[in-house]
């Protein structure tokens, strides 16, 4: 026989001031915990959209990234020949040879230095990669000292608007675009002439760190692979754009949630103690109405389900109240350092759904550890002895 739910919701609310702190702590220890992963993943998927399936990056054999790579003229023009290299309308190979810096620029808001990844690129890199798009001015002209700028570069960095003059490599740079990536990586980036870059950077002209390529189609990926290393004259790593740009975000994301994950267990400790403390605070008040109700004939089995589902009803209302606060952070721009590019990359939150439902289980854990020993000495309470002092 199980006793009526009516009978827990009596008890939170003659005890609010007990549960209210239970509440609070767990819906901070949820809030703390949705937002550390909706962090992670806002910069897992910043760089999973940078790439598409569609294109290819090739590097030097044995580089984990493009700031460790290198790939000569000659190398380029091997791979541009390479079966597999989609064609323009007038037969041009859409690959674009690249070269990737980092520079150190003002923010607006504080004026500290940070570094921003600059990209040289050839003159098709928007052919290439096609998600992305001018959003305001124009592309740069190969040859002349101008640059596009990503919306976020354009955000937080000091004159880096449409029109300012950017100042890095000992040189004045022309603001003549905005770049539009929808949200990636592209748009924590500063694009200009690849060749021009070299130069600036006194690099060879030859010289570049990768090259992307657009496929003839996705499935092409293998017998592009195929032809480039199996050719004598190339050491090189072929990988899809998006598993390159996934792999990237692999390190940060697994620093910002091992660090989270430190501080949630820190912070669920606490908010057990608490939940611990009010449950045992109601078994302390509630010993002689126990007792009775014992002696009515509910057993020990329903005593422990009761205060196990009074426990978990006050850690899901702290569930429920701790996503409702992180709510606002969804679409948050905020910024850190890739450790791959050492440059900073500015990512969105992402609060989704299953966030959400991952925090409102860790609320339900909270509340099952923090009433089932409360429960126990609820139900081994001795009868004779308390329906005696009545």
């Amino acid at each position: 026989m199980a006793l009526p739910l009516i009978y827990n919701a009596r008890s939170v609310k003659v005890r609010w001031a007990s549960t209210t702190i239970a509440v609070l702590g767990i819906a901070g220890v949820v809030a703390i915990f949705v937002a550390m992963l909706s962090m992670a993943r806002g910069f897992q998927a910043t760089l999973v959209a940078s790439g598409s399936p569609a294109n290819a990056i090739v590097r030097r054999g044995g580089s984990l990234s493009e700031m460790e790579s290198a790939i000569s003229l000659d190398q380029i023009r091997v791979i541009t020949d390479t079966p597999g290299v989609m064609r323009s309308s007038e037969g041009i190979p859409l690959i674009s040879p690249e070269v990737v810096l980092v520079a150190s620029l003002p923010q607006k808001t504080t004026g500290a230095y940070a570094l921003v990844q600059v990209r040289g690129v050839s003159a098709r890199a928007l052919e290439v990669r096609e998600t992305i798009n001018i959003a305001a001015g124009r592309y740069f002209r190969p040859g002349i000292a101008e640059v596009v700028v990503g919306s976020n570069v354009a955000h937080m960095y000091r004159n880096c608007g449409l029109g300012d003059t950017a100042h890095f490599g000992g040189r004045n740079w022309t603001v003549v675009g905005i770049l539009d990536s929808g949200g990636s990586a592209f748009d924590s980036e500063i694009w200009c002439d690849a060749i021009l870059l070299n130069q600036t950077y006194s690099r060879p002209a030859s010289m570049y760190q990768a090259a992307t390529v657009k496929l003839s189609s996705p499935e092409e990926l293998f017998a592009f692979k195929q032809g480039l290393t199996s050719d004598p004259r190339m050491t090189v790593e072929v990988e899809r754009e998006v598993d390159y740009y996934e792999r990237q975000s692999q390190v940060v994301t697994t620093m910002i949630r091992v660090l989270g994950f430190l501080v949630v267990f820190i912070m669920a400790i606490g908010a057990v103690f608490g939940a611990l403390n009010t449950m045992y605070s109601a078994v302390a008040a509630r010993y002689r109405e126990i007792a009775t109700i014992r002696s009515l004939g509910f057993g020990s089995g329903s005593i422990i389900i009761s205060f196990l589902l009074e426990s978990v009803f006050i850690a899901l209302i702290g569930g429920v109240i701790g996503c409702l606060a992180v709510l606002p952070i969804n679409g948050y721009t905020a910024s850190t350092l890739n450790f791959q590019t050492f440059s900073s990359l500015a990512f969105a939150f992402r609060v989704t759904p299953d966030l959400l439902a991952e925090g409102m289980l860790f609320a339900l854990l909270m509340g099952i550890v923090g009433g089932l020993f409360p429960a126990i000495r609820a139900a081994r309470l001795p009868v004779a002895i308390a329906l005696r002092s009545l």
